[in-house]
């Protein structure tokens, strides 16, 4: 199993990841939500091979503004 890094942010981003959380489900922690996020955007980018299509860049845009974190 991989160690684990510590990463910051906004107090307001953790507080509404935590709302998402408690109201929509699916994850046991904030951490474990931001864990996923970023592993399907870097998949997403990955997969492409060149880097996100402007369309999967939108999209991945427009998820992470609808979770609060833009």
């Amino acid at each position: 199993m991989a160690g684990k890094k510590c990463v910051e942010i906004r107090e307001d981003l953790y507080e509404k990841a935590k709302r998402f959380i408690e109201e929509q489900g699916g994850f046991q922690s904030v951490e474990e939500l931001v864990e996923f996020l970023l592993e399907e955007a870097l998949s997403a980018e990955e997969a492409s091979g060149q880097g996100m299509s402007k369309e999967d860049e939108e999209k991945v845009k427009e998820r992470l503004r609808a979770l609060g974190y833009i």
